[in-house]
């Protein structure tokens, strides 16, 4: 029986190559989405994967929507906390608004998609969990304040859960991916991303097929005894 897998904004961008490739090698995926119903449809549309509509920084939308996954797929056994939002802006014109938000999504939000499923990882004696953190999460970033401290603190979160889950069979890692050739970074004017470009050893932006690849070895099988690890993808970028 081919086990369940849940990509949290997994309809679009980084999330949607991962849905396609968990797909790709087995997996039954459920991919959720906060807002974008016209995209949503498209990707279930193109791939057959069924779109779940939910905001992950509310708990009881995000465990409602869990209990609907598992009645419709079965018990959850690969959660991806992917879902994530910036509101960018330098600290002394920060509002707490922006602040909230992004902590409420980014932070909260793991807690919110991991906490309903984690019993009953804990039972069946399996589980992988894997949080799609940032580079931003590992040495900071101007501007983005919420952001980074959300991105650190999902690390925190990995590392813990992996000293809870590990007798009970469930790891927890995270991925911190570069700057990735999305939607939204191919939307950053040219010139903007040449400098982005020229600061990757590597000579180029990341695929978000790429960063599928690391999800799907976490999620294995093979993967069984890597546990609280973090892999950075960032073509050399920077270094922890």
């Amino acid at each position: 029986m081919a086990r369940v897998a849940l990509v949290t904004g997994g309809s679009r961008g980084i999330g949607e190559a991962i849905s396609k490739k968990l797909q790709a090698d087995g997996y039954d995926v459920a991919a959720t989405y906060a807002g974008n119903d016209e995209k949503a449809a498209a990707f279930t549309a193109e791939t057959g994967i069924k779109t779940y509509k939910w905001n992950v920084a509310d708990y009881d939308a995000s465990a409602a929507g869990i209990a609907q996954v598992e009645a419709d797929m079965g018990p959850i056994d690969v959660v991806v906390a992917n879902a994530g939002i910036t509101r960018d802006a330098p600290f002394h014109r920060m509002t707490p608004e922006q602040w909230k938000e992004v902590i409420d999504t980014n932070l909260t939000g793991v807690f919110n998609t991991v906490h309903p499923v984690w019993p009953g990882m804990r039972e069946r004696k399996f589980g992988r969990v894997i949080v799609i953190s940032s580079i931003n999460g590992q040495k900071g970033q101007f501007g983005q304040v919420n952001y980074a401290a959300t991105k650190a603190g999902d690390l925190g979160i990995v590392k813990s859960l992996a000293q809870e889950g590990a007798r009970a069979g469930i790891t927890a890692n995270a991925i911190c991916p570069g700057y990735i050739a999305t939607e939204m970074v191919m939307a950053i004017p040219e010139e903007v991303r040449q400098k982005i470009v020229a600061g990757i050893p590597a000579g180029r932006l990341g695929e978000p097929d790429e960063i599928a690849r690391c999800v799907a070895f976490l999620a294995s099988d093979d993967a069984g005894f890597i546990n609280g690890s973090t892999i950075s993808a960032n073509g050399a970028q920077f270094f922890v």
